[in-house]
């Protein structure tokens, strides 16, 4: 993304592999249907649905003939930002904010029931978003595409599912030592970048926190810290994303048998292979080769 907010809307008429985004993703289904495969498992979407989708989280989908979305882009950092006002009674600083939002929004994957006719009210924001989108940011625009996404939002927050966080105000104040200076954490996002194109490079290799932290010349704890705040979970919940994704698209392209497949993204036991593969999509990776099958004979 080259700016905090971006919409776009597109009709899709062939299976979307699982695939993660760096990014929260409110999906806005505006005609036909598709299952969705997820961390919330198998679900149908259909027009009156809003997908709900945090950082960092798998989805695919397979379409019921085809689909028809608008998809609102939002930088995580832009939304923990959000998070902060909103609750700025509650939070010592940004960075409290980051785990509060986590905390909040424990459920990263979720599909809101809106309904046929609240949805198509929303279309007309959704449609001058999208036009406001398509020449890239723009300072000019920046307020009205802001005020289009709270409209938004204040219609579909009501429906996300939230978990209540209690804090005392000592422990606000124990979080952290001070307010951060978000321009002081960008030379560690470029060694979490390193990091990123390490895993992704050579899923199936032994990796371990510290030997990722040799790498980018940082301590394990550093890089613990550093990664987090840039990808939204730990460098070894992000390994996990990487070997599902490569996982599932063994299982789409080849006829490796699964024990083999896993064994390639580097899970050597099965049970916990298909434990995570399920927690990253949704189904296990039986059933995902299953699926795929079916659609190919279909």
């Amino acid at each position: 993304m080259r700016g905090p907010i971006l919409a776009r809307s597109q009709s899709i008429y062939a299976p979307v592999p699982p695939l993660a985004y760096d990014c929260v993703k409110l999906i806005f289904v505006r005609h036909g249907s598709a299952v969705l495969l997820s961390e919330f498992g198998e679900r149908l979407v259909a027009v009156g649905d809003v997908v709900v989708l945090g950082a960092n989280t798998l989805c695919g989908s397979e379409p019921e003939g085809s689909i028809t979305v608008t998809t609102i882009y939002l930088d995580r950092d832009y939304v923990i930002d959000q998070v902060f006002w909103q609750h700025a009674a509650l939070l010592a600083d940004r960075l409290d904010a980051q785990d509060f939002a986590d905390e909040l929004y424990s459920e990263p994957a979720q599909v809101l029931r809106l309904g046929e006719d609240r949805v198509g009210l929303l279309m007309p924001w959704l449609d001058e978003l999208v036009a406001l989108s398509l020449d890239g940011p723009s300072p000019e625009r920046f307020y009205r595409m802001q005020a289009l996404l709270f409209a938004v939002l204040d219609v579909i927050t009501p429906y996300v599912t939230t978990t209540p966080v209690r804090r005392s105000l000592t422990q606000r104040r124990a979080a952290y030592p001070g307010s951060p200076l978000p321009r002081q954490l960008a030379p560690l996002r470029a060694e979490a970048r390193a990091v990123v194109e390490l895993l992704r490079g050579a899923p199936a290799q032994r990796w371990t926190l510290g030997a990722l932290a040799d790498a980018v010349h940082l301590s394990p704890s550093q890089l613990g810290r550093v990664f987090v705040d840039a990808y939204g979970k730990s460098p070894m919940a992000y390994l996990m994303t990487v070997r599902a994704e490569h996982l599932a698209r063994l299982l789409r392209e080849t006829d490796l048998p699964i024990e083999a497949a896993m064994r390639e993204v580097g899970w050597n036991s099965r049970g916990h292979a298909a434990r995570l593969f399920r927690q990253a999509v949704g189904v296990t990776p039986a059933r995902y080769r299953e699926l795929v099958r079916e659609r190919a004979v279909a």
